[in-house]
């Protein structure tokens, strides 16, 4: 049986809950409580050395430790709806705004996140206690590269509904779990982009 380790208030588990509801798949999960350390226990470790989630684990015992590559997997397994394209184009279209979000937006968001709030003094990686101090810097360099991929796409979603067209897609989660996760950068939100945020945010899977 497949059993998914999860964290309710982390980004990255989020985006596979969001993808499993769109999808409409129910698999058994276990939450952690990252503020308690639980990602860091004997119990989990054994699981995911890297002490990171989610963690989706195979029927085989294997283990799938990347949000992406846990989606990735669930694309194969329950095919309906697409939400990572039907065909070769949409495939690369919806891979070329992700990995762009991914880079631009969510690592944006957690570097500032890392480089800037106390709790994460000495612990700017994920995955780690201490040992990997703050760069302040870092912070105002995240905000600019946020602001950059929202100018880019705001003008995407001028001309199309959803980022990579009229389709509800791998790339409107990785966008929404981006500007969610940066909320506390305070970058504001060109016209489009507010429209396109207000619409995906009323999905029902985006409260999962």
């Amino acid at each position: 049986m497949l059993h998914l380790y999860d964290a309710p208030r982390a980004p990255s588990p989020r985006r596979v809950r969001i993808f499993l509801a769109e999808k409409g798949i129910t698999v058994p999960t276990t939450a952690l409580d990252l503020g308690k350390g639980e990602q860091f226990s004997a119990e989990y470790r054994a699981i995911n050395p890297g002490c990171t989630l989610p963690a989706l684990v195979l029927p085989d015992g294997r283990v799938i430790a990347n949000s992406h590559a846990i989606c990735r997997y669930f694309e194969g397994t329950h095919p309906e709806p697409p939400l990572m394209g039907r065909d070769p184009v949409e495939q690369a279209q919806i891979e070329q705004w992700t990995h762009q979000i991914e880079e631009q937006g969510y690592q944006a968001a957690a570097t500032f996140l890392r480089h800037t709030r106390p709790a994460f003094a000495e612990r700017s990686i994920p995955g780690v206690r201490g040992g990997f101090p703050q760069i302040a810097a870092l912070g105002d360099h995240a905000k600019r590269l946020l602001t950059r991929l929202l100018a880019s796409a705001d003008t995407q979603l001028s001309a199309h509904r959803f980022l990579t067209g009229e389709t509800f897609t791998m790339a409107d989660i990785a966008l929404l779990i981006a500007l969610d996760f940066g909320k506390r950068m305070e970058v504001e939100r060109p016209a489009h982009v507010q429209r396109w945020y207000v619409e995906v945010s009323a999905r029902p899977s985006a409260q999962a």
